[in-house]
Protein backbone atom coordinates (compact mmCIF):
# COMPACT_ATOMS: atom_id res chain seq x y z
CA UNK A 1 0.00 0.00 0.00
CA UNK A 2 1.10 3.68 -1.01
CA UNK A 3 2.09 6.13 1.73
CA UNK A 4 -0.46 8.18 0.22
CA UNK A 5 -3.35 5.03 0.43
CA UNK A 6 -2.15 4.56 3.94
CA UNK A 7 -2.86 8.42 4.68
CA UNK A 8 -5.87 8.00 3.17
CA UNK A 9 -6.78 4.88 5.66
CA UNK A 10 -5.69 6.92 8.74
CA UNK A 11 -7.70 10.40 7.82
CA UNK A 12 -10.74 8.78 6.75
CA UNK A 13 -10.87 5.91 10.07
CA UNK A 14 -10.13 8.81 12.73
CA UNK A 15 -12.02 9.52 15.84
CA UNK A 16 -11.23 13.23 15.58
CA UNK A 17 -9.62 15.09 12.53
CA UNK A 18 -8.54 18.90 12.82
CA UNK A 19 -7.48 19.76 9.23
CA UNK A 20 -4.34 22.34 9.49
CA UNK A 21 -4.09 24.49 6.02
CA UNK A 22 -1.59 26.29 4.35
CA UNK A 23 -1.79 28.88 1.21
CA UNK A 24 -1.74 25.32 -1.16
CA UNK A 25 -5.44 24.80 0.31
CA UNK A 26 -6.78 27.92 -1.23
CA UNK A 27 -4.32 27.63 -4.75
CA UNK A 28 -6.71 24.77 -5.59
CA UNK A 29 -10.19 26.86 -5.35
CA UNK A 30 -7.73 29.32 -8.37
CA UNK A 31 -6.48 31.74 -5.39
CA UNK A 32 -3.10 33.24 -6.65
CA UNK A 33 0.22 31.96 -4.86
CA UNK A 34 2.49 34.55 -3.12
CA UNK A 35 5.27 32.39 -2.67
CA UNK A 36 8.18 34.66 -4.01
CA UNK A 37 8.02 37.56 -5.98
CA UNK A 38 7.30 35.77 -9.27
CA UNK A 39 4.49 34.26 -8.49
CA UNK A 40 3.10 37.70 -6.26
CA UNK A 41 3.88 39.28 -9.34
CA UNK A 42 2.03 37.10 -11.86
CA UNK A 43 -0.73 37.61 -9.89
CA UNK A 44 -0.03 41.22 -9.35
CA UNK A 45 1.63 42.98 -12.25
CA UNK A 46 1.35 46.55 -11.41
CA UNK A 47 3.67 45.85 -7.88
CA UNK A 48 6.02 44.35 -10.44
CA UNK A 49 6.27 47.39 -12.06
CA UNK A 50 7.08 49.14 -8.75
CA UNK A 51 9.69 46.35 -7.82
CA UNK A 52 7.82 46.35 -4.64
CA UNK A 53 7.18 42.08 -2.64
CA UNK A 54 4.48 40.81 -0.98
CA UNK A 55 6.25 41.83 2.53
CA UNK A 56 6.74 44.93 1.59
CA UNK A 57 2.68 45.51 0.89
CA UNK A 58 1.64 43.46 3.82
CA UNK A 59 2.79 46.21 6.33
CA UNK A 60 0.63 47.51 8.12
CA UNK A 61 2.36 51.29 7.47
CA UNK A 62 0.58 51.84 4.51
CA UNK A 63 -2.68 52.35 6.28
CA UNK A 64 -1.14 55.51 7.67
CA UNK A 65 0.79 56.81 5.63
CA UNK A 66 -0.51 56.07 2.51
CA UNK A 67 -4.33 54.39 2.83
CA UNK A 68 -5.18 54.39 -0.85
CA UNK A 69 -1.91 52.11 -1.64
CA UNK A 70 -2.60 50.06 1.47
CA UNK A 71 -6.22 49.29 0.56
CA UNK A 72 -5.99 48.92 -2.80
CA UNK A 73 -4.33 45.70 -2.48
CA UNK A 74 -6.31 44.56 0.45
CA UNK A 75 -9.37 46.00 -1.28
CA UNK A 76 -8.58 43.96 -4.78
CA UNK A 77 -7.91 40.74 -2.43
CA UNK A 78 -11.45 41.04 -0.30
CA UNK A 79 -13.17 40.88 -3.47
CA UNK A 80 -11.52 38.14 -5.25
CA UNK A 81 -11.97 35.94 -1.85
CA UNK A 82 -15.35 36.81 -2.05
CA UNK A 83 -15.79 35.72 -5.54
CA UNK A 84 -14.13 32.57 -5.45
CA UNK A 85 -15.77 29.16 -4.90
CA UNK A 86 -14.28 26.62 -2.33
CA UNK A 87 -13.04 23.48 -3.89
CA UNK A 88 -14.57 20.19 -3.97
CA UNK A 89 -12.01 19.37 -1.09
CA UNK A 90 -13.57 21.15 1.37
CA UNK A 91 -16.98 19.17 0.89
CA UNK A 92 -14.52 16.23 1.71
CA UNK A 93 -13.56 17.64 4.52
CA UNK A 94 -16.50 18.87 5.86
CA UNK A 95 -18.47 14.92 5.34
CA UNK A 96 -15.49 14.17 7.74
CA UNK A 97 -16.70 16.35 10.74
CA UNK A 98 -13.25 18.41 10.22
CA UNK A 99 -12.76 21.22 12.71
CA UNK A 100 -9.83 23.33 10.29
CA UNK A 101 -6.78 25.51 11.81
CA UNK A 102 -5.49 28.02 9.00
CA UNK A 103 -3.14 30.26 8.49
CA UNK A 104 -5.04 31.70 5.30
CA UNK A 105 -6.93 35.03 5.91
CA UNK A 106 -9.72 34.47 2.99
CA UNK A 107 -12.44 32.99 4.75
CA UNK A 108 -12.91 29.79 2.52
CA UNK A 109 -13.26 27.61 5.01
CA UNK A 110 -16.39 29.52 6.50
CA UNK A 111 -17.88 29.54 3.06
CA UNK A 112 -17.66 26.37 2.42
CA UNK A 113 -19.56 25.47 5.35
CA UNK A 114 -17.28 25.10 8.27
CA UNK A 115 -17.93 26.69 11.62
CA UNK A 116 -15.20 26.96 14.27
CA UNK A 117 -12.61 27.93 12.24
CA UNK A 118 -9.19 28.81 14.07
CA UNK A 119 -7.46 32.08 11.95
CA UNK A 120 -3.99 32.12 13.23
CA UNK A 121 -3.61 35.33 10.89
CA UNK A 122 -6.88 36.60 11.41
CA UNK A 123 -9.42 37.16 8.50
CA UNK A 124 -9.77 39.62 6.33
CA UNK A 125 -13.56 39.41 6.17
CA UNK A 126 -13.22 41.39 9.31
CA UNK A 127 -11.46 44.99 10.08
CA UNK A 128 -10.26 47.24 13.10
CA UNK A 129 -8.95 50.96 13.48
CA UNK A 130 -5.72 51.12 11.86
CA UNK A 131 -4.25 53.45 14.82
CA UNK A 132 -6.13 50.97 16.77
CA UNK A 133 -8.20 53.51 18.76
CA UNK A 134 -9.62 50.50 20.65
CA UNK A 135 -10.03 46.67 20.46
CA UNK A 136 -13.03 46.84 18.98
CA UNK A 137 -13.26 44.17 15.69
CA UNK A 138 -16.16 44.43 13.39
CA UNK A 139 -17.36 42.63 10.24
CA UNK A 140 -16.31 43.89 6.95
CA UNK A 141 -19.78 42.59 5.13
CA UNK A 142 -21.24 45.38 2.92
CA UNK A 143 -17.69 47.11 2.76
CA UNK A 144 -16.61 47.62 -1.36
CA UNK A 145 -13.64 49.14 -1.98
CA UNK A 146 -12.95 50.21 -6.11
CA UNK A 147 -9.71 49.73 -6.66
CA UNK A 148 -8.12 51.05 -10.14
CA UNK A 149 -6.48 47.89 -11.88
CA UNK A 150 -3.49 49.78 -13.30
CA UNK A 151 -2.32 51.16 -10.26
CA UNK A 152 -3.70 49.36 -7.69
CA UNK A 153 -4.53 52.02 -5.61
CA UNK A 154 -8.50 52.56 -4.08
CA UNK A 155 -10.69 54.88 -4.90
CA UNK A 156 -12.29 57.10 -1.79
CA UNK A 157 -14.41 57.09 0.15
CA UNK A 158 -12.43 54.03 1.87
CA UNK A 159 -13.53 52.23 5.14
CA UNK A 160 -13.74 53.66 8.31
CA UNK A 161 -12.85 53.23 12.11
CA UNK A 162 -17.17 53.84 13.27
CA UNK A 163 -15.69 54.99 16.86
CA UNK A 164 -13.02 57.46 15.83
CA UNK A 165 -13.78 58.17 12.02
CA UNK A 166 -10.73 57.16 11.10
CA UNK A 167 -8.86 55.13 8.48
CA UNK A 168 -9.61 50.96 9.25
CA UNK A 169 -7.82 48.24 7.91
CA UNK A 170 -8.31 44.69 7.58
CA UNK A 171 -8.04 42.27 10.94
CA UNK A 172 -5.08 40.39 9.66
CA UNK A 173 -1.67 39.95 11.53
CA UNK A 174 0.59 41.38 8.93
CA UNK A 175 4.80 41.60 8.79
CA UNK A 176 6.01 43.48 11.51
CA UNK A 177 2.48 44.49 12.87
CA UNK A 178 2.34 45.75 16.73
CA UNK A 179 -0.99 47.33 15.74
CA UNK A 180 -3.07 43.85 15.17
CA UNK A 181 -6.62 43.35 17.34
CA UNK A 182 -5.76 39.71 18.43
CA UNK A 183 -8.66 38.84 20.88
CA UNK A 184 -10.73 37.39 17.81
CA UNK A 185 -8.11 34.87 16.82
CA UNK A 186 -6.98 34.28 20.60
CA UNK A 187 -10.76 33.05 21.27
CA UNK A 188 -10.93 30.76 18.23
CA UNK A 189 -7.80 29.09 18.82
CA UNK A 190 -8.29 28.73 22.85
CA UNK A 191 -11.64 26.88 21.63
CA UNK A 192 -9.70 24.70 19.19
CA UNK A 193 -7.33 24.23 21.87
CA UNK A 194 -10.12 22.80 24.59
CA UNK A 195 -11.73 20.17 21.68
CA UNK A 196 -7.96 18.87 21.23
CA UNK A 197 -8.14 18.23 24.96
CA UNK A 198 -11.68 16.92 24.89
CA UNK A 199 -11.11 14.21 21.94
CA UNK A 200 -7.80 12.95 23.44
CA UNK A 201 -5.49 10.30 21.88
CA UNK A 202 -7.98 10.02 18.93
CA UNK A 203 -6.97 12.96 17.32
CA UNK A 204 -5.66 12.76 13.19
CA UNK A 205 -3.76 15.99 12.19
CA UNK A 206 -4.04 16.54 8.23
CA UNK A 207 -1.92 19.57 7.30
CA UNK A 208 -2.31 20.29 3.90
CA UNK A 209 -0.37 22.97 1.86
CA UNK A 210 1.22 24.41 4.40
CA UNK A 211 5.05 25.33 3.53
CA UNK A 212 8.48 25.76 5.54
CA UNK A 213 8.61 29.87 4.75
CA UNK A 214 6.46 30.98 7.18
CA UNK A 215 5.86 27.45 9.49
CA UNK A 216 3.55 28.30 11.69
CA UNK A 217 0.68 25.71 10.31
CA UNK A 218 3.41 22.92 10.26
CA UNK A 219 4.53 23.64 14.06
CA UNK A 220 1.15 23.62 15.38
CA UNK A 221 0.32 20.47 13.12
CA UNK A 222 3.39 18.71 14.95
CA UNK A 223 2.42 20.29 18.29
CA UNK A 224 -1.24 18.84 18.02
CA UNK A 225 -0.17 15.12 17.00
CA UNK A 226 2.57 15.18 19.01
CA UNK A 227 1.13 12.55 21.58
CA UNK A 228 0.44 10.05 18.70
CA UNK A 229 2.61 10.91 15.87
CA UNK A 230 -1.10 10.84 13.45
CA UNK A 231 -0.04 13.14 11.68
CA UNK A 232 -0.50 13.38 7.46
CA UNK A 233 1.74 15.82 5.55
CA UNK A 234 0.32 16.56 2.04
CA UNK A 235 2.99 19.24 0.16
CA UNK A 236 3.89 18.45 -3.65
CA UNK A 237 7.17 20.19 -2.35
CA UNK A 238 8.05 19.84 1.02
CA UNK A 239 6.33 16.47 2.80
CA UNK A 240 8.87 15.42 4.62
CA UNK A 241 8.13 14.98 8.47
CA UNK A 242 11.28 15.04 10.95
CA UNK A 243 11.59 11.87 12.99
CA UNK A 244 9.08 9.45 11.24
CA UNK A 245 6.22 11.16 12.76
CA UNK A 246 3.74 11.04 11.13
CA UNK A 247 2.70 9.91 7.01
CA UNK A 248 4.60 12.21 3.97
CA UNK A 249 1.94 12.69 0.85
CA UNK A 250 3.76 14.42 -2.36
CA UNK A 251 0.82 15.80 -3.62
CA UNK A 252 -1.42 18.89 -3.88
CA UNK A 253 -4.39 19.51 -1.17
CA UNK A 254 -7.23 18.80 -4.26
CA UNK A 255 -5.19 15.15 -5.16
CA UNK A 256 -5.33 13.72 -1.57
CA UNK A 257 -8.47 14.81 -1.06
CA UNK A 258 -9.95 13.51 -4.11
CA UNK A 259 -7.78 10.13 -2.68
CA UNK A 260 -9.77 10.90 0.24
CA UNK A 261 -13.33 10.84 -1.02
CA UNK A 262 -12.19 7.52 -3.06
CA UNK A 263 -11.70 6.19 0.43
CA UNK A 264 -14.76 7.16 2.28
CA UNK A 265 -16.98 6.12 -0.28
Amino acid sequence: MSAADRAARLVSGAGALLVCAGAGMGVDSGLPDFRGHAGFWRAYPPYERLGLGFEEIADPVHFARDPEFAWGFYGHRLALYRATVPHAGFAVLRRLGARAFTSNVDGQFQLAGFAGVAEVHGSIHHLQCQEPCSDDVWSADGVVVEVDPETMRAVSPLPTCPRCGGVARPNILMFGDSSWVGHRTGAQLAELAQWRREVGAGLVVLELGAGTAVPTVRRYAELSSAATGALVRVNPREADVRHGRGIAVPETALEFLDRLAGAAG
